[in-house]
């Protein structure tokens, strides 16, 4: 299991993939929006979302979790 962690304080702008997708390494799955850019948050190992700990609008700061990967 993996956590998918901020990078950086920001609002969740979008949430690219779905609880339950499987993903790939590297594979956006939720975008950042800070200081007026986009920032892509991106799973660190390949698996499935099995939960995500945000939704689109909410505020996160630097190493919250945004995601669960299994």
């Amino acid at each position: 299991m993996t956590e998918v962690k901020a990078n950086m304080a920001g609002n969740v702008w979008k949430i690219v993939v779905e609880k339950g997708d499987t993903v790939e390494a590297d594979q956006d799955i939720v975008i950042l929006e800070s200081m007026k850019m986009e920032i892509p948050i991106a799973a660190e190992e390949a698996g499935t979302v099995i939960e995500f700990k945000v939704a689109e609008g909410d505020f996160v700061n630097e190493g919250d979790t945004i995601a669960i990967i299994e």
